[in-house]
């Protein structure tokens, strides 16, 4: 079986273009052979300021918002977050996000697909990166940084990736891979997945 790689949409705002990046790098990923892509709204989720009253350490979650995002990380092998810049810094709804998890994040690889102007994103890459770390995540070099973004979006809101994406994705995904299969032991010792209620 292959490795499930979450692909997730770390804007949650109105009118973010984010979906349609994220779907052009879902069906890359399909393409590019490797890994199972698995398409992740983080909107869909509708998480509010963090508010469980246990450190998430414990995982003894009361929310059912909680419980259903804990199912979805943990049944990833690896990560894969779209991300815009907001204030040199991600969005705070993926901080949250993050915020909301601990066992479930570990020992999985992540790379990040970042968009907007100049910057292409990577100013709230370097930001998520030191993040991550903190959940025992691997965030590897590679990515597929995305400036002057709007200029390849056709009129219906859809991605017209030049070459230099397409090279990008398929280097990161290559080495994504590869830490992939290298954490595969240390995973296994996570807890069970927790069940998303119902």
């Amino acid at each position: 079986m292959k490795p499930k790689l979450h692909i997730i949409i770390g804007s949650t705002r109105p009118g973010r273009i984010g979906p349609s990046i994220a779907q052009w790098f879902n069906d890359y990923t399909a393409e590019h052979g490797k890994f199972e892509p698995v398409l992740v709204d983080l909107a869909e989720f509708n998480l509010p300021v963090f508010d469980e009253p246990e450190h998430p350490m414990k995982q003894n979650y009361r929310h059912a918002h909680t419980k259903a995002w804990a199912a979805s990380v943990s049944a990833a092998d690896a990560f894969v977050f779209v991300t815009p810049e907001y204030n040199y810094a991600p969005p705070p709804a993926l901080v949250n996000a993050f915020n909301y998890l601990s066992r479930e994040w570990n020992y999985t690889p992540v790379g990040f697909v970042s968009y907007g102007g100049i910057s292409g994103g990577l100013r709230s890459v370097q930001v998520a990166k030191q993040i991550v770390t903190t959940l025992k995540m691997m965030p590897i070099p590679e990515g597929v940084p995305m400036p002057m973004v709007f200029q390849n979006l056709d009129e219906t809101g859809n991605l017209n990736a030049p070459d230099i994406y397409k090279t990008s994705a398929a280097t990161m995904l290559d080495e994504l891979f590869r830490w992939t299969e290298a954490l595969k032991s240390l995973r296994a010792e996570r807890k069970t997945p927790l069940k998303a209620a119902a």
